[in-house]
């Protein structure tokens, strides 16, 4: 079976009940967690942005504390898993300000993380990506935010 169009997904949603509505909802987000996930940041953290990403920041904090150190690459499978996860939750946001916010917050958790992370390409080269992708991002905002935000990427250099 091939996947229709989120237009043409649209416009038959248009036609349903609201029960009906609540129903497709609900089985959506049974099969994957992600959508389970999503469904919960929609329909609860979305009014509070400042509290999802003090969430995202805690988990990363407690990501890092738990970092294996023994070995470079147990760090980079270990910092990958962050990453990905900080992503997935930038990808629900969908705002640049929380995007700026976690990115920042990752590079600096990655900069102050013992062992340093310049001993290994791979860590040294997510790192500056990161800041790449956070640097691009501030400049999508605005203006004042935009100052804000630069400010605490010179604490990070």
């Amino acid at each position: 079976m091939k996947a229709v169009s989120i237009t043409q997904i649209k416009k038959e949603l248009q036609h349903l009940t609201q029960q009906e509505l609540v129903d497709i909802v609900l089985r959506v987000g049974k099969y994957k967690v992600e959508n389970k996930e999503l469904l919960t940041y929609l329909l609860f953290e979305a009014g509070n942005e400042d509290g999802y990403i003090e969430v995202v920041i805690e988990y990363m904090d407690v990501q890092f504390e738990l970092l294996n150190q023994q070995h470079y690459y147990y760090i980079k499978k270990s910092v990958r898993k962050i990453l990905r996860t900080v992503k997935k939750y930038v990808k629900f946001s969908k705002k640049p300000e929380t995007e700026a916010a976690l990115l920042i917050h990752f590079c600096r958790k990655l900069k102050n993380m013992e062992p340093s992370y310049t001993h290994n390409v791979v860590l040294t080269n997510m790192f500056e990506r990161q800041l790449g992708l956070a640097e691009k991002t501030i400049g999508k905002m605005h203006e004042d935010l935009q100052y804000d935000y630069k400010l605490e990427l010179e604490e990070i250099f």
